[in-house]
């Protein structure tokens, strides 16, 4: 199939309907209050359309939606089978209009359309697909008991889930959260970010259309509040949070002051990538390293935003580097030939320049350090690259934009005790031709995913994610992620 153009792409948004409205119980809904916002394209900086501000009524519902259809187990009673075949149809639907699903990625986000097309939307059906394989194939076990009785181990869906999640990815990390919990038979209220609601809306109405009960599946749209909610509800049984620390920090706050309920949280991160002197292909490395922090605009939780480098090898790497900077120019992200797109609004755009304002007072500026294209009146920022110590702010506080940070040091140890200096502990890599050496840098680094001679690369669905320290608890993706959406129960049977 030929690629679409440019020009087709703006033909295609300029017809492109744009749902604003809750999704609760199986319909489309306004909030109750009345209350919408404005939804912002960071493209042009202009308005697509009204979105529900939900609020405590709103959850109300979306819970009550949820708890009922656990309760009588509509889709939690369904055979293994069953459920998988919903699934299934659900993905294959996701893929039968994954033009129209990337396209709104791409204005509600400022995402290019070459990734939402490519990585964002395919990712996001297999993603469901691939724990939808799984229920049928994950049993309990037979526990050792005397042989007067039988001892079963089994799990069972924890109930209501509350899934909230941010808008560098927003139906991928989504669905990072809803397929595992649907999988295990739980009920699911999704809380898609503010900045970039539209697709959660428009694939809650194709779940229906793959003929999912209603109610199983809700989303509520809004700001802070309706998250607040759903991590106070005495009826979530469990909240899965992706975002800052901050407010990850304040969810488990609002678990403990209510009903205790089960919380996961995948944080933030500052993520080192460590070159070594004896890094065998200094251009791959610097090819690496610039989509590490440049790809998604730097809106990626495990960005490569610190770049630690032996100091004999850092002039011919950023020499490098800077060379493969130049193909993340930012443009229009409707445009497939663009790679860099916008920054998701005008809040983020002001925090991103306020950093590099920081940077210029603590370091070398090297590349970068502008916004551009402010005619077109969309949030974009240049690559910007800053040489710096390990304790200037832009090194030591997650940024979430197209800013990277590079530190010289002179000894293995000095570049471990550097990437092991932060509150974080998301991801890392390390470059070396040694596999000793590789072998036991890995293992001192504190950090839940850990490249070696690659960056961001190798990420299926089979390895689990997630982070050390204040980077966040429990795993999304492979089967590990299942475990945090259920309940082990002990039945424990007397034969005579």
């Amino acid at each position: 199939m030929a690629q679409k153009a440019f020009s087709d792409w703006i033909a295609l948004a300029s017809s492109l309907a744009y749902e604003g409205r809750a999704f609760i119980d199986g319909e489309l809904q306004w909030a109750q209050s009345g209350r919408t916002f404005d939804c912002i394209s960071p493209i042009e900086g202009k308005v697509l359309t009204q979105v529900a501000d939900c609020d405590g009524a709103d959850v109300d519902r979306a819970v009550s939606a949820a708890r009922r259809t656990f309760k009588d187990r509509c889709w939690s009673g369904l055979s293994p089978r069953e459920r998988k075949s919903v699934l299934m149809r659900w993905a294959s639907l996701i893929r039968a209009h994954a033009d129209e699903i990337a396209l709104l990625e791409t204005v509600d986000s400022g995402k290019p359309i070459r990734d939402t097309v490519a990585f964002d939307i395919p990712e996001s059906a297999y993603c469901i697909e691939w724990f939808a394989e799984t229920i049928d194939k994950i049993g309990g076990e037979v526990a050792p008991a005397p042989e007067t009785f039988v001892g079963l181990v089994t799990r069972e869906p924890v109930g209501v889930v509350a899934a909230i999640v941010p808008w560098n990815f927003p139906l991928l990390m989504a669905a990072w959260k809803f397929a595992p919990a649907l999988a295990a038979g739980n009920s699911v209220v999704l809380k898609p970010s503010e900045k970039s609601p539209l697709t959660a809306i428009r694939v809650a109405q194709l779940a229906i259309e793959a003929g999912m009960p209603r109610g199983v599946f809700n989303v509520v749209t809004g700001g802070g509040l309706p998250g607040k909610q759903l991590a106070l509800h005495d009826h979530v049984d469990c909240v899965a949070f992706t975002g800052s620390t901050l407010v990850g920090k304040q969810i488990m706050q609002c678990a403990a002051q209510t009903n205790l309920k089960r919380v996961w949280l995948e944080l933030g991160g500052k993520s080192p990538n460590i070159v070594l002197q004896d890094c065998a292909d200094l251009d791959r490395a610097a090819q690496a390293a610039a989509n590490a922090i440049f790809y998604n605009m730097g809106e990626v939780c495990t960005a490569g935003s610190r770049l630690l480098v032996h100091r004999k090898i850092k002039d011919a790497l950023l020499d490098r580097l800077l060379s493969a900077a130049r193909l993340y120019e930012p443009g229009n992200p409707l445009d497939p030939s663009v790679a860099m797109g916008a920054i998701v609004d005008q809040a983020q755009l002001a925090r991103v320049l306020d950093y590099i304002e920081a940077g210029r007072s603590e370091g070398k500026l090297v590349a970068g350090g502008a916004r551009v294209k402010q005619q077109t009146g969309g949030f974009y920022i240049e690559p910007t690259v800053f040489e710096v110590t390990p304790h200037a702010k832009v090194a030591r506080e997650e940024i979430f934009g197209p800013v990277l940070s590079v530190i010289a040091f002179d000894t293995v140890e000095e570049a471990v005790e550097i990437a092991n200096d932060t509150h974080y502990g998301l991801a890392a890599a390390v470059w070396s031709s040694n596999v000793n050496t590789v072998h036991e840098v890995s293992r001192q680094l504190r950090a839940g995913t850990v490249w070696v001679n690659c960056y961001n690369e190798g990420g299926e669905m089979c390895f689990p994610f997630g982070g050390y320290k204040q980077s966040g608890n429990g795993r999304d993706k492979s089967l590990h992620a299942l475990e945090k959406y259920t309940e082990l129960k002990s039945t424990i049977i007397r034969l005579r």
